[in-house]
């Protein structure tokens, strides 16, 4: 997929709303798995690079699999541990859509049904860091003011994390 995305966040005067905890991780081991070979500053692109398609991201299917069900499942069970959220009173998990089963493997680990998660890589594909922007956008109108959202995502290093929003 292609697209782009943007959240705006202002500051607010009660406690009670906005973004209430995050947590990341980072594993620089996982790199070989997940990466752009080439076009960063070590490696910087020439002819020779482009010619043999190396500036593009890289991935080893499986390895990365394993890992981001880990990691995104993980991270979710401790945000929702962390701050006493249950499968009932979490009304959205909005997970990176790179892949369904990645999603589907997060949400079936922190108890939660489809109705609960925001989906749209059907219609998009994996937009990469604009996924979880475009899946508030596509689902906006059905979110309640107090509503309990758990973004998460996985990616490339490997990377992951997830962020408790109050909307």
């Amino acid at each position: 997929g292609d697209g782009a995305g943007a959240l705006m966040l202002e500051p607010t005067e009660d406690k009670e709303f906005g973004i209430i905890d995050t947590q990341c991780y980072s594993d620089g081991s996982g790199a070989e798995f997940l990466n752009v070979k080439r076009g960063r500053s070590e490696y910087p692109l020439t002819q020779e690079t482009i010619d043999l398609n190396e500036q593009y991201v890289f991935q080893d299917g499986k390895k990365v699999f394993v890992r981001a069900v880990k990691g995104m499942a993980d991270v979710v069970e401790e945000v929702m541990l962390r701050n006493n959220i249950t499968s009932e009173n979490l009304q959205w998990l909005v997970p990176h859509q790179a892949n369904k089963r990645i999603i589907d493997a997060t949400a079936d680990r922190a108890g939660l049904s489809e109705e609960k998660v925001m989906l749209n890589i059907q219609n998009y594909g994996n937009t990469t860091n604009a996924t979880i922007p475009l899946c508030l956008w596509d689902y906006e109108k059905k979110l309640k003011k107090g509503d309990n959202l758990i973004l998460c995502s996985f990616g490339a290093g490997y990377t992951w994390g997830a962020v408790y929003v109050k909307w």
